[in-house]
């Protein structure tokens, strides 16, 4: 996802290192929502952090089809239900699932911020 959004590679790992510092608990609360118990203990933590980044960018992108932001494509209303479905999994309001979504939000967009800062 993130090569196709155009994003550099090594740029992209010194963005999300740099992202990690100070927003390893959001991780860590995304994982423990979106991969069952023990399923992330099959891929490594750098490719689990890579993965919520992209879901946090699909999050972020999803607000803004449904902001009026950006035009709808033709996934965007699966895309939209499958990220409602892996955060709601398990819980027991929807103040818990909207704040998994603001959590996704920021941190795709303070990802943005800070790979476009860096040179």
């Amino acid at each position: 996802m993130l090569k196709q959004m155009g994003f550099d590679p090594e740029k992209t790992k010194r963005t999300l290192d740099m992202l990690l510092m100070d927003r390893k608990n959001e991780f860590r609360e995304l994982a423990d929502v979106i991969f069952p118990k023990g399923a992330s203990s099959n891929m490594s933590v750098e490719d689990s952090n890579k993965f919520i980044l992209d879901f946090s960018l699909d999050v972020n992108t999803a607000f803004k089809t449904w902001s009026g932001q950006e035009q709808l494509s033709t996934n965007s209303s699966l895309k939209a239900l499958t990220i409602l479905r892996q955060l709601s999994r398990g819980q027991a309001a929807m103040n818990s699932v909207a704040h998994l979504l603001n959590i996704s939000y920021d941190l795709a967009e303070e990802f943005k911020v800070i790979y476009n800062r860096l040179e």
